[in-house]
């Protein structure tokens, strides 16, 4: 296909990945400044970074991402080398950079979990508090001793620790930073979830203590009848940076129909402060509490083998464990036998209805894992929350209220209608807010029905419009009012009705106020803030009930089937999608995404003269253009035409071969060299057509995810750094780097730094 030099001869290039790095010791200073500053992973700067030797010793540990920054380019080459030859190249990069001469650094603001430099810097302290993320830490030495600074974590910013934000299961928080989406605050694999026909590939997503908590399937998405890959993975919140993973042996099967849930399943994570709690395995898997820094297991509860669903309220753990009958019909017991999605679909929820059986809501103490006591009694799926006084769930027939010490009985209210049968995919809805528990059983009438947490007695009931797709319905606790939006449907009137939690009396509605093409609601929740009601009817649409424009929307950005999106740390948070309603527009990735920039100086555009920066070998002569059978550019000319008129041997013999760690580029050749990049390790490499040995190799300041342009001598390509590089062809040499982007700066994207302007 390239052409007579590279057919002629079967070179080794390809798709060659690395699957780990090489181990480094972590020096004494390195594990000393770790240890001083507490930080068990994350994104690390270090300024004034010289050689390199403190940068990789920084990011020896998996669950570090180090970028160092100098003002001398010798010293940056230094160090490139010497994180390349550690093996640790593209989770640890450094970059030429004059912060002090600047007085600022080049990344988005609260991006940072550790600022080190062992010499002072000029840089102002308010600049380095900018770019930190809530409780990171400076660790500067000022010429006589190291000088801890963290920052605070603002009041403003919230967790949201269950599936429904916390124990009421009302999915509101009160994050008051979380803003419509102006910028990404960083992006994260993988591009794309599996299937949107099958499986949700994400079945749960929590955050507390500046982590994000996820279960995902990372099998094969070439196909979705390969095996399923689950993984509990935890990133840090504000820069997405992985810190750990943990297998799961067996979830739910990734043939389950799309649109079916089941609705359940994201109830088995829970993290809060230092710990998670999660089962590791659909059924016959125990409760666990892991470290929420490292993973590593603190208890597992082997009486609770069959946990369906878990919260966490002021000091106590409260699940819903089933009775392990072997003979039972499990979610992973279903088998595709349809062509037809949809009869699929149909089909696993009537498989798979509530059973109405008893459950054992258990109380545990958090710490060590002790069972404090057991009730048994019908639970329906979703239904279990708790305030600072009770524990409430719907038993089939009614709501009840078991005491929190001991989990008798409290009250039980009359009869609360239930969908009956009730599907997987659905999923009753009960909030306890302002001294009401408010519960939609997905009944027919959609009904709202209240009662009073003093005594279960009944205090109103409304009928509501449907919300949602395929999916429980929403009831948000806002503002001292029960919301529900009218927003299920393309055509549906998208007014959402506020009611008196305790009379029922409608206080306010909200109208939709901007024209724009709908599509049915996404098939997940909606969720919100206190500022905000966060739906999906096509993308993420922002509803602000006390704004004179109440509606805005953002058709480009949605979550993922079944879990949906997750308002936290002042953040929106995505997580990967493969959806086929509206993928024209739609990011793809784990995407972070935040509101305005609080930057004064952003975006701030140098000017084009300033931006281009000529090398050593800047104004020498052109060299000689590429040959005729040559293949100097990706697709072999600027049409992109893939032909190149040579004569290709049909019978192929190995002439050389050359192996290149990481991720490859297509080749290009021209003038007897060829030319690909390790994308990852942000190295082009130049190697000899006639015997394959390396001529030069070049480090640039981000990925190079695409083949170089060879013309007269020079070698052209665009970097993930935000620069356009041109070198010498035949030493590597710099010509000039032009600054493509607007200005430097920075955020983490696919577990690397790099710009914002890619």
């Amino acid at each position: 296909m390239v052409g007579r030099r590279i057919s002629s001869i079967c070179v080794a290039l390809g798709f060659i990945v690395v699957s780990g790095v090489c181990s480094v010791a972590i020096a004494d200073s390195a594990g000393q400044i770790l240890s001083d500053t507490g930080l068990q992973g994350g994104l690390i700067v270090h300024l004034n970074c010289g050689d390199g030797t403190l940068t990789a010793d920084l990011g020896a540990g998996a669950s570090y991402l180090v970028h160092g920054l100098d003002p001398d380019a010798g010293d940056i080459q230094s160090a490139q080398g010497h994180i390349d030859s550690s093996g640790l190249y593209g989770r640890v990069t450094a970059q030429e950079y004059d912060f002090d001469g600047l007085g600022r650094l080049p990344f988005v603001e609260n991006l940072v979990n550790l600022i080190v430099s062992e010499v002072p810097v000029s840089v102002p302290m308010a600049e380095i508090m900018r770019v930190l993320a809530p409780e990171g830490t400076a660790y500067i030495h000022n010429g006589t001793g190291w000088v801890k600074t963290v920052k605070p974590r603002p009041a403003e910013i919230d967790e949201w620790t269950h599936q429904l934000y916390d124990a009421s299961n009302n999915a509101v928080s009160h994050d008051t930073v979380v803003a419509p989406p102006r910028r990404f605050q960083w992006l994260g694999s993988p591009m794309w979830s599996r299937h949107h026909d099958r499986m949700s590939s994400v079945s749960a997503c929590v955050s507390t203590g500046g982590r994000v908590f996820y279960i995902i399937d990372e099998g094969s998405r070439m196909s979705i009848q390969l095996p399923s890959k689950w993984h509990l993975i935890a990133r840090d919140a504000f820069n997405g940076t992985i810190l750990w993973k943990k297998p799961i042996a067996s979830w739910v099967t990734n043939m389950w129909p799309a649109k079916c849930g089941p609705a359940q399943v994201g109830r088995r994570l829970v993290a809060i402060d230092d710990r998670v709690f999660v089962t590791l395995g659909l059924d016959g898997t125990p409760l666990s509490c892991l470290d929420a820094a490292t993973g590593s297991e603190i208890w597992t509860s082997k009486s609770t083998a069959m946990t369906e669903e878990i919260i966490y309220s002021e000091g106590t753990l409260f699940t819903m464990v089933k009775d392990g009958d072997p003979n039972s019909t499990l979610w992973n017991d279903y088998r595709t036998t349809e062509r037809w999605l949809w009869d699929a679909r149909d089909r696993a929820s009537d498989l798979f209805p509530w059973d109405g059986a008893n459950r054992k809501v258990t109380a545990i103490d958090p710490a060590s894992g002790a069972i404090l006591w057991q009730t048994e009694t019908p639970v329906a799926p979703l239904s279990l929350a708790a305030d600072s006084d009770q524990v409430y769930i719907h038993n089939g027939t009614g709501i009840v209220a078991l005491d929190r010490s001991d989990g008798s009985e409290v009250w039980t209210s009359g009869p609360v209608a239930l969908q009956s049968p009730l599907s997987p995919k659905n999923g009753s809805t009960l909030v306890v807010y302002d001294g009401a528990v408010l519960f939609e059983g997905m009944d027919s009438g959609r009904t709202i029905t209240a009662v009073s947490t003093v005594d279960g007695s009944f205090l109103w009931d409304d009928s509501h419009a449907k919300t949602g797709h395929h999916c429980p319905y929403d009831l948000l606790c806002m503002d001292g009012k029960a919301w529900v939006g009218d927003i299920a449907g393309g055509g549906a009137s998208a007014v959402f009705t506020g009611w008196d939690p305790n009379s029922g009396q409608i206080l306010t509605q909200t109208p939709l106020d901007v024209d724009a093409l709908w599509m049915h609601h996404r098939c997940y929740r909606a969720k919100g803030t206190d500022n905000y009601f966060l739906t999906s009817r096509m993308g993420i649409e922002f509803v602000d009930p006390k704004a004179e424009q109440h509606w805005e929307i953002h058709h480009w950005v949605r979550g993922s089937c079944v879990y949906g999106i997750m308002p936290a740390n002042g953040l929106i948070y995505a997580p990967p999608h493969d959806c086929a309603c509206f993928y024209q527009s739609q990011l793809f990735g784990f995407c972070a995404l935040a509101g305005e920039h609080t930057d004064p100086l952003y975006p701030q555009t140098t000017p084009a003269i300033s931006r281009l920066e000529p090398g050593p070998a800047y104004g020498e002569p052109d060299g000689a253009e590429p040959g005729t059978q040559d293949w100097p550019t990706y697709r072999s000319d600027r049409m992109r035409s893939g032909f190149v008129d040579s004569v290709v041997p049909s019978e192929l013999e190995l002439e050389w071969q050359m192996q290149l760690e990481g991720k490859l580029t297509p080749p290009v050749i021209a003038n007897g060299r060829l030319y690909l990049a390790s994308i990852h390790k942000h190295t082009l490499y130049a190697l000899n057509e006639s015997g394959g040995q390396m001529d030069w190799s070049f480090i640039a300041g981000g990925r190079i995810d695409s083949p170089p342009t060879i013309y007269k001598g020079r070698v052209i390509f665009g970097c993930a750094d935000g620069y356009v590089y041109c070198l010498r062809a035949t030493d590597g040499a710099v010509i000039w780097r032009f600054l493509a982007a607007p200005q430097v700066l920075k955020m983490t994207s696919f577990e690397q730094v790099e710009s914002v302007w890619p």
